[in-house]
Formats: structure tokens, C-alpha cells, sequence
């Protein structure tokens, strides 16, 4: 893949169709739903359990797993420093942005979303595969160089009263307002913007991201501009996996919670507003 052939963060089917032969491209497909992808995946799409993307690990289960367990998913599926990946999903995007989220935190530079996934590569009516793709593993030591990407509990809590920053939550609106949810605490963290990961999304156009200019006027009139520095999150960072990569797309300085109102939502010393 010469620079001249370099794919952008956002892929669309028929331009990634293109590159289906070229050597140096990884697909990763990593679909909320296993099934998904024995029913017809892209071919040479390998299978990525998503599960594997975070620690399970108590009390947060949902945090990043450490350097030792990403070094092993990643010479797994066969990564290298030069290899570009493109994610998809069944869903739209939340597992496969968490997946991308995950590689900036690595530093990998490479990578790209397809547009829609699995969803809209179906919906173009390009070829399926049901073959199982085994990946050819390799020695990647995952390292994080980007720790910056990654905001933490105790950071979040220190900057609420910060203007600079703008806190995206990507969960529903029932969530936001504390109507809905299993955690010990139900609401949002204090300053938080409620933008629903599913109006991120155009789902009459192949769960496709929306169209990036109304997608800007709606976070801007919300108050989160490319002015601030903003964190996003949910109860996972899986909803939120989308969120991030649409704030990439926009240009945003944008970073992710990935202990969320998992984390948030279960202590006695962090504030909640309903």
C-alpha cells in the first residue's frame, strides 16, 4: 500500500473491496454477536471474540487489559508495526471503534473503521465469505505510548469543574437521567452531556456514521466543540467505542473512560447528578 493508496480512518465498502488482496491489510471483524460473522463476514476478515479487548477483571471488568495480555491478543491475530487495520462490527461501530481506541492507545497508527460494518457491506451486496479465517500469528509487544488517549477515574473526578473539558456520555437518555440501569448509583457524572450512541449512527443507510456536519452543529449546540478537550464514555466503553471514533473523524482532542459508569456508577466517593 503506497501513500498514494493509504486508506482513510473512515472506509467505505467499496473502496475497501478494492484492497481486499493487498498483503499488508489486517480485517478484523468484531461483532457484538459471534454469529454474525459465520453467517458472512468480508473476506479475509479474521474473528475477533470482543470480550478480549477488556481486562475482565475485578472491580472494573471493563478496564484495558495490561501490555502482557495485549502482546498476546495482538501476535494472536497476527499484527504488525506495519500492518493496517480495519475494523467492523455488527452493530454499527461500538465494538470496532474500542478496538481502534485501543490501538491509538498502543500508538499503532494504521487503521481504519468500515463504514457500517458488516451491516453496510451486506447492504451494498458485495461478496460474503463464511470461511474461517485462521490468523498468522506474530511477536507484537503491545506497548501503551499513548496514555493520554485513556482518562481515569481519579483524573475525571479532579477536572469536573474544569470549562476546558466536555464529557460525552454515549449512553440512552434513561441512563443519563438515572430512570434506567443496574449500577449501585443511577444519573451522570455532574457536567455530563448526553449524546446517544445511536444518533451517532444513520440506521437507514446501513448503520453508517451520520453525516459529519450535522453531526457537528448537534455536539455543538450540546456544548461539546472542537474547542474543548473532551472525554467520552458509557457503562463499558463499548457504546462509547463509537462515540470516540466519531470525534476522531471530527478532528476532536478526544480521549475515553474506559471504566464508565461501571466504575462511576458503583462507588460512594464519586458525585452523580440525575
Amino acid at each position: 500500500m503506497t501513500e498514494q493508496d493509504k486508506l482513510p480512518l473512515i472506509i467505505e465498502p467499496e473502496q475497501l473491496a478494492q484492497h481486499l488482496d493487498d498483503p499488508r491489510l489486517l480485517i478484523i471483524d468484531v461483532p457484538a454477536r459471534a454469529d454474525s460473522y459465520r453467517e458472512g463476514h468480508v473476506p479475509g476478515a479474521i474473528f475477533l471474540d470482543h470480550t478480549r479487548l477488556l481486562s475482565g477483571e475485578a472491580p472494573v471488568a471493563n478496564d484495558v487489559p495490561d501490555e502482557a495480555r495485549l502482546s498476546e491478543l495482538f501476535s494472536s491475530l497476527g499484527l504488525t508495526e506495519q500492518t493496517h487495520v480495519v475494523a467492523c462490527d455488527d452493530e454499527g461501530g461500538g465494538w470496532a471503534g474500542r478496538l481502534l481506541w485501543t490501538l491509538e492507545l498502543l500508538g499503532h497508527a494504521h487503521y481504519s473503521y468500515l463504514n457500517g460494518g458488516i451491516q453496510a457491506w451486506r447492504g451494498d451486496g458485495l461478496p460474503l465469505s463464511t470461511d474461517d479465517v485462521t490468523p498468522r500469528p506474530t511477536d507484537y509487544h503491545a506497548e501503551i505510548r499513548h496514555p493520554h488517549m485513556l482518562m481515569t477515574r481519579d483524573e475525571l473526578q479532579s477536572r469536573l469543574d474544569d470549562t476546558g473539558l466536555a464529557i460525552w456520555d454515549a449512553r440512552s437518555a434513561d441512563e443519563y437521567t438515572g430512570r434506567k440501569g443496574q449500577n449501585r448509583h443511577l444519573g451522570h457524572v455532574p457536567g455530563a452531556v448526553n449524546f446517544d450512541w445511536l444518533d451517532v449512527m444513520d440506521r437507514r443507510n446501513g448503520a453508517r456514521l451520520r453525516d459529519l456536519t450535522e453531526l457537528l452543529t448537534e455536539l455543538n449546540a450540546r456544548g461539546i466543540t472542537a474547542e474543548h478537550e473532551i472525554v467520552t464514555h458509557c457503562q463499558s466503553h463499548h457504546r462509547s467505542g463509537l462515540s470516540w471514533l466519531a470525534g476522531r473523524a471530527l478532528g476532536f482532542d478526544i480521549r475515553a473512560y474506559p471504566g464508565s459508569w461501571q466504575e462511576w456508577g458503583n462507588r460512594d466517593d464519586t458525585p452523580v447528578e440525575r
